[in-house]
């Protein structure tokens, strides 16, 4: 199976996007899509493989070389810290991390939220950023609806991302900080990336110019 080459993609909001745009560069398969009951597709003609795998599995795929490259958003790079190689920003999928606290708790400084509970999904991108600031916070990690945090009591804050903030206002949230923001990005196993580098670099090299046209 050297010759072929692996692509995780993950499931949710970058799934569409991904397939589409890697098909404009000769790497598409029948049938890849998001439900389908096959977890690996390939195409012998062209000898790619997808496979097709939760968000936050597709850097651990290309880490340990199940898979050669895959696509990702930058805020699962920053907070799973994966010993992979970043080839290439796509652009889309683009969303922030932010802080949030209730609309009534609105404090005047940064520093006036110490020694409060944060909610969020990503606790060593939340851990990094306070201690950026030197403030001492207490991460409470969550999986499901982080805005849930302060409605109950659990948390006086969230650090979450954000695509428009709709639901922040929903839940009466107010945005305090930007930490970072995040877009789909291609990255590799740095194995696959030496051995298989003239395939890899023609990828690299041929999404840009689809990107680029796409920007016009």
């Amino acid at each position: 199976m050297d010759e072929y080459i692996t692509i995780a993609l993950p499931k949710g909001k970058l799934f569409d996007k991904s397939v589409r745009l890697l098909a404009k560069v000769g790497y598409s398969a029948e049938n890849v899509t998001e439900d389908s009951r096959k977890l690996v597709i390939s195409n012998e003609e062209t000898k790619v493989r997808f496979i097709i795998a939760k968000t936050v599995d597709v850097p651990t795929y290309v880490e340990y070389g199940a898979a050669d490259i895959g696509i990702i958003g930058k805020d699962v790079l920053l907070e799973q810290d994966k010993d992979v190689v970043e080839l290439l920003d796509l652009g889309f999928g683009r969303c922030r991390l932010m802080m949030a606290v209730p609309e009534t708790k609105r404090r005047a400084k940064l520093t006036d939220y110490a020694h409060l509970r944060v909610a969020t999904k990503y606790p060593n991108c939340a851990k990094a950023y306070f201690n950026k600031l030197g403030i001492q916070t207490e991460i409470v990690k969550l999986n499901g609806s982080i805005e849930l945090g302060p409605i109950v009591g659990l948390s006086e804050m969230i650090v979450d991302i954000v695509e428009t903030g709709r639901t922040l206002k929903e839940n009466k949230l107010a945005e305090v900080d930007s930490i970072f923001t995040a877009t789909a990005r291609l990255i590799a196993n740095r194995a696959s990336f030496k051995l298989k580098f003239a395939r890899l670099h023609k990828l690299v090299e041929d999404l840009r110019i689809v990107l680029n046209e796409e920007e016009k």
